[in-house]
């Protein structure tokens, strides 16, 4: 019996393994009981509501399709080469080598701008290479920037166990230098959420905000699952007394810090803390505010724009998809918009779509889909998550202009 001749259920029981989890873990992610997962795995419950398969692919990250047998497991536009990322990783033993650190720095360069571009297949070829000579040269630095390209790439192909092991080896790797670990911290975050452990990801990323920023930017938030107490909106970081040295050197450091209270916002607003993801997000505008023209080593992307970024996310994951766009349409009009990264963009224009499906707003989805494609297309073809935005579009008879061709492209049928 060929995988798209399986009942569905033996295809969600395959998944779920996986996915390395139990019946009870799928039940829990699903709300639903053991006995529910159960009978769908052996058939005797039918999973006839295509909400329902929705659910169950969100949750063991893969197209519906997937669970439907319409098509193979792995999308026919994602790029070959996770497995030899994953050996990569899998090696211990790699004898560690004189390798030239400016050479070494090249190759990780070269690497951040391959993923900042969004070229995905040609940086899942490079990463094993990569990978190797990192770990040979045990360059801290080096090693983790590695690690942190590795991860990110990884989350956006839906490997997010991969990920996570990524980001935690860049964590080891950071050792007690404080800023490697909070660049870090910001790998395993990103990580977690895409495992849909939002509370993981916030107890994570808090603590790593609150060591490299200015004590006087966190007051009332030293506890991660605790209230904030009497916080009140931050103002623009005050660099006066410090020395002109001090507050340049420190900027590259507050920015490694906003980027984590970016991220740990969007996995607050995952959690259902919807104030608690606004608290976020307004300190991180304060440490975005005191920031002009720092050099942005550590490819945090941090700025205003970043935050309000962040607020149409934030918006969009409470439910108040309304909101969340109005922001957006704003956003679309500045400058600092088109200074971001193409892979940034990307994939904020694909959530983006997600809102407008929210609201019911087709052809918004259509534009902002066809947008991403535009300015970063692995992000659309590449991605699942995108895959799955592009599914619901596509339903739509007719389909709105161009995803269609965007559905044929990934290799979706209707």
């Amino acid at each position: 019996m060929t995988s798209d001749d399986l009942p569905i259920g033996r295809r969600v029981a395959r998944w779920r393994v996986r996915r390395s989890m139990t019946q009870q873990m799928l039940a829990d992610r699903l709300r639903r009981s053991k006995s529910w997962v159960d009978k769908v795995e052996r058939g005797v419950r039918a999973l006839d509501r295509y909400s329902v398969i929705q659910e169950l692919a969100h949750v063991l990250r893969v197209d519906p399709e997937v669970l439907l047998g319409q098509q193979r497991s792995t999308p026919a536009s994602t790029p070959d080469g996770v497995d030899d990322i994953r050996t990569a990783l899998a090696r211990y033993d790699t004898p560690q080598s004189p390798e030239q650190t400016d050479e070494l720095r090249r190759q990780v360069a070269y690497a951040w701008l391959s993923y900042q571009h969004a070229h995905y297949g040609q940086l899942v070829r490079v990463l094993p290479g990569l990978l190797d000579a990192a770990q040979a040269a045990q360059t801290p630095e080096l090693l983790v920037q590695a690690y942190r390209i590795t991860s990110s790439l990884l989350v956006k192909l839906g490997e997010a166990d991969l990920a996570w092991l990524a980001a935690d080896r860049a964590m080891s790797a950071a050792s007690d230098d404080p800023i490697l670990v909070a660049t870090a911290a910001i790998s395993v975050g990103q990580a977690l959420r895409a495992q849909d452990r939002d509370h993981l990801a916030l107890s994570a990323l808090l603590p790593a905000a609150n060591r490299v920023l200015p004590p006087s930017s966190h007051s009332g938030d030293q506890e991660v699952c605790g209230t904030f107490g009497d916080q009140t909106t931050p103002k623009p970081l005050d660099h006066r007394g410090r020395g002109d040295r001090r507050v340049q050197g420190d900027r590259r450091d507050w920015a490694v810090g906003g980027t984590l209270l970016v991220q740990a916002a969007l996995a607050a607003a995952g959690c259902g803390d919807s104030r608690r993801a606004d608290e976020l997000t307004e300190r991180a505008a304060g440490i975005a505010a005191s920031l002009r023209g720092y050099d942005d080593t550590h490819r945090t992307n941090f700025g205003p724009i970043a935050v309000e970024l962040a607020r149409v996310l934030v918006a969009a994951q409470r439910g108040d998809a309304a909101e969340a766009l109005r922001r957006h349409s704003t956003i679309m009009r500045r400058e600092g918009w088109r200074r971001l990264p193409a892979e940034y963009r990307g994939a904020y224009l694909v959530d983006v779509a997600r809102a407008y499906l929210q609201v019911g707003d087709l052809r918004g989805a259509a534009r902002a889909l066809v947008d991403a494609d535009s300015i970063a297309p692995a992000e659309v073809r590449c991605r699942p998550l995108a895959r799955t935005v592009i599914a619901d579009v596509a339903r739509a008879r007719p389909a709105p202009a161009g995803v269609a061709r965007l559905a044929t492209l990934v290799g979706l049928t209707r």
